[in-house]
């Protein structure tokens, strides 16, 4: 998962990892059973409610994870800053840590200092499992209106955009249920912003993979009121707060390095 994050990081940073536990060898093994690397037949509502109810069992110690430490080291959970080299909480990296990846599915951990934000991004053909581990976040996400609405510029500086309807415009605090997001559904683009410090635990299933065509493309979000159509639909302009354009960019101020797992082994 971090190889699609790390073209956009501008450093990188490695820890030491740790034995075994019940709680997250027990997500382990019930994402195997759930999900396949096509992501073809998807999971049944049973099955996904079913690692739902796991996940949200789950508490930072089952990753390793600190609950009570200092307000500049909580952003990045375990992993802490050398206090000679800290630096203002707005140029703070978020630390991705990779706790399992196969062709099924990814474990990850997102650990963010307060305000450090992961951009607006999608998950094509992918089922997403999210839990707040502690902390506050924002989560701004849309699924995409179909049939597809798709306007293109005349000019040569501007992308297509496309229509999105929001689907979730809210902070996130925990402890909270786990938040699912589906290839169709649920707000499959989202972004994530740190009220606090905070760290989420996420299950991507299947894992992004460009050969096969789930690659990770950010967006940047317009107002409906942006771009004319020149044929306005009445039912959306009534409700325009609701919808976006989303053009394709390049996060370049997208902070991240890397951390390894230091919670129970995954016995695989």
């Amino acid at each position: 998962m971090f190889r699609r994050f790390e073209t956009m990081t501008r450093k990188a940073f490695y820890s030491s990892s740790s034995s075994s536990s019940p709680s997250i060898q027990a997500v382990y093994d019930l994402s195997k059973k759930t999900f396949t690397p096509s992501g073809t037949p998807s999971p049944s509502p049973q099955a996904i409610q079913k690692l739902c109810s796991l996940l949200d069992s789950i508490i930072p110690a089952d990753v390793g994870l600190k609950e009570e430490v200092g307000e500049d080291d909580r952003g990045h959970g375990f992993f802490g800053l050398n206090r000679l080299n800290t630096v203002g909480r707005w140029a703070q990296p978020i630390t991705y840590v990779d706790i399992h990846e196969c062709d099924s599915f990814t474990m990850c951990i997102f650990c963010f200092p307060t305000s450090s934000v992961i951009p607006l991004h999608d998950h094509p053909g992918m089922t997403v499992l999210s839990k707040v581990l502690y902390g506050s976040l924002h989560v701004k996400a849309y699924d995409w209106v179909e049939p597809a609405q798709i306007l293109r510029s005349t000019g040569p500086r501007f992308s297509p955009v496309r229509l999105a309807k929001l689907a979730v415009d809210k902070v996130v605090t925990a402890p909270c249920e786990t938040s699912v997001l589906y290839p169709k559904s649920g707000g499959n683009l989202h972004c994530f912003t740190a009220v606090t410090p905070c760290a989420v635990l996420d299950i991507l299933a299947p894992p992004y993979d460009d050969a096969v065509g789930r690659t990770c493309t950010y967006y940047h979000d317009y107002p409906y009121s942006t771009f004319s159509t020149g044929n306005v639909d009445k039912p959306i302009e009534k409700f325009e707060e609701e919808y976006a354009w989303l053009a394709p960019t390049s996060p370049d101020d997208l902070y991240m390095r890397r951390g390894v797992y230091k919670g129970p082994a995954i016995q695989i």
